[in-house]
């Protein structure tokens, strides 16, 4: 499974537009083969913070989707409404089984 985050400082001035901007692009996005969701949320320290979470059953996937018309379409209006630097980090992340953990491991601390 491939996991992305990232954060999109948006202009106060235009965040209604912001707003409709990314539920359109998350409605398309999951309707795309081999995405298991995507979502955008406001952030709560600054509601003017998209954070963004998606999650792809595989790169394949996630590389189709950078060429969709909805991408395209997105990229294209985004520089109207952000406000500085957008950050993204991608993640390739594995299920273990618990058969195949150890029987004495350490305490999980979150």
């Amino acid at each position: 499974m491939i996991i992305v985050q990232g954060t999109i400082p948006i202009r106060p001035d235009v965040r209604e537009a912001a707003l409709r901007l990314a539920r359109g692009m998350a409605e398309a996005t999951r309707l795309e083969l081999g995405c298991v969701s995507y979502e955008f949320y406001v952030g709560l320290s600054d509601p003017n913070t998209l954070l963004l979470f998606q999650e792809w059953e595989n790169m394949e996937f996630l590389m189709a989707h950078f060429q969709t018309d909805h991408m395209d379409a997105f990229m294209k209006e985004l520089p109207n409404v952000v406000a500085g630097e957008i950050t993204t980090k991608r993640y390739a992340v594995q299920s273990v089984d618990e058969e195949e953990l150890p029987e004495e491991r350490p305490p999980i601390i979150h």
